[in-house]
């Protein structure tokens, strides 16, 4: 584990397998997931910990992520396997705890279960 954006954070594991394109799927108003292709489809990003491989997409996806934080609309923390440039800077922006998991810890994480991120622990 890896952490990009210090900071601790406790929630429920919303868990995708599909990158997201923050500036596409998800609306920055209410959290939603609007891309009707996405596996996580009118599910809320709101006050869960969001874990899914990587960002896609255009790097405004990070003023979205901010957007979400600003609306009162954001995941407490992400996990991903990989750390663009979109999701690291939105995530440092929003002070939204950010960490970089391994394949094996990412398998490990299950969809509803809670989690504990205390930087470069999770519990």
């Amino acid at each position: 584990m890896k952490t990009i954006v210090q900071g601790t954070a406790k929630g429920i594991i919303l868990k995708s397998n599909n990158p997201i394109n923050f500036l596409g799927a998800v609306d920055k108003k209410t959290g939603i997931i609007r891309d009707q292709s996405h596996d996580l489809y009118q599910k809320s990003v709101r006050d869960v910990v969001l874990v899914f491989p990587h960002g896609i997409g255009s790097s405004v996806g990070a003023y979205t992520i901010y957007s979400l934080k600003a609306n009162n609309s954001a995941p407490r923390a992400m996990i991903c396997q990989k750390a663009d440039l979109t999701v690291a800077s939105g995530c440092a922006l929003a002070n939204i705890p950010l960490v970089v998991v391994t394949k094996e810890e990412y398998d490990s994480l299950v969809n509803g279960n809670e989690i504990t991120i205390d930087n470069d622990l999770i519990k």
